[in-house]
């Protein structure tokens, strides 16, 4: 008798919602920030819908402080998957006055990027929002359900999420409302790095060790990039270090390693006590730091 492995059933479950996303929803798209959970969620999406296209455009919130590894990757597999790329530009919210820009030694365009979303999805009109956020990443995404309501405002309120009884989705919504799609929310960061491993999945080359010019703040390296603005005290040195997570290059920590294939990345992983978002440096800024962006229409 066929017996289905723990990421084979992660994976049919993951499939089964992107398929509802196709059935309830007339304009999804799926938010692809170039890390290996939103490129598991677009490899999932390859595999659902295949041999056909991937039915929904990716989109992505561009911060104008992104790693040319992250757009080099994103820019190849949009040409491979021949999927539409939609760009939301922060440095164009700037400019047009929508967001201010922070300055000082702990500037960020995180956060910015809340503002350049929300206008993106008004803008293509988007009525679901396919992202790859897991459940054990972080406490305020523990809340969410696969089918995430989100006002006419775009805002999440995590006291009136829509009950889930078994694989049954509401999908209905009111006008000028969307919903967040969370299709690997069941999944941890062990299974991602494993269902790669398995499906031999590319990954940008910021997740494998390099030599890269870092320095240490708060705690944790941070890349020598010319958007960052050093304190007189830090001294740029280089390591070799591997991202865990990647975002904006203001809040991406990078870890001191030598795993420079997937075998040592999940040995590692492993062997850790340090969680994912812990080299997160936007979510050091309070204790509700994810919650209150999410609520205020952050992914």
């Amino acid at each position: 008798m066929y017996k289905l492995t723990h990421l084979k059933e992660l994976e049919s479950e993951s499939i089964y919602v992107l398929r509802e996303v196709a059935a309830q929803f007339e304009r999804p798209a799926i938010l692809f920030s170039g890390g290996k959970d939103s490129i598991v969620v677009t490899y999932l999406a390859y595999k659902a819908f295949y041999p056909a296209k991937i039915p929904f455009p990716l989109v992505h919130i561009d911060t104008g402080h992104n790693f040319q590894e992250t757009l080099d990757y994103r820019d190849a597999l949009v040409k491979k998957l021949g999927v539409q790329l939609i760009v939301g530009s922060v440095q164009e919210s700037i400019d047009t006055g929508r967001v201010k820009e922070e300055k000082g030694y702990n500037a960020s365009r995180n956060r910015l990027q809340t503002t350049t979303l929300l206008d993106t999805i008004e803008k293509y009109k988007f009525d679901a929002c396919i992202g790859g956020a897991r459940r054990d990443e972080e406490k305020a995404r523990a809340k969410e359900r696969f089918f995430s309501h989100r006002d006419e405002f775009g805002q999440w309120n995590p006291k009136n999420q829509r009950p889930e009884l078994w694989n049954n989705f509401n999908g209905k919504k009111n006008m000028g409302e969307h919903f967040r799609v969370f299709p690997i929310s069941n999944w941890t960061e062990m299974d991602v790095w494993q269902y790669i491993y398995a499906e031999k999945i590319e990954l940008p080359s910021l997740y494998f060790t390099h030599e890269r010019r870092c320095f240490y703040r708060d705690g944790q390296w941070l890349a020598a990039e010319p958007c960052m603005t050093l304190k007189p005290t830090e001294e740029v040195v280089t390591r070799r270090v591997r991202c865990r997570t990647i975002g904006d290059i203001t809040c991406t920590g990078l870890t001191i390693s030598e795993a420079n294939n997937l075998e040592d990345i999940i040995n590692e992983i492993a062997a850790t006590r340090v969680t994912e978002r812990g080299g997160r440096a936007d979510d050091k800024r309070s204790e509700t730091a994810m919650e209150d962006r999410k609520k205020e229409g952050y992914f």
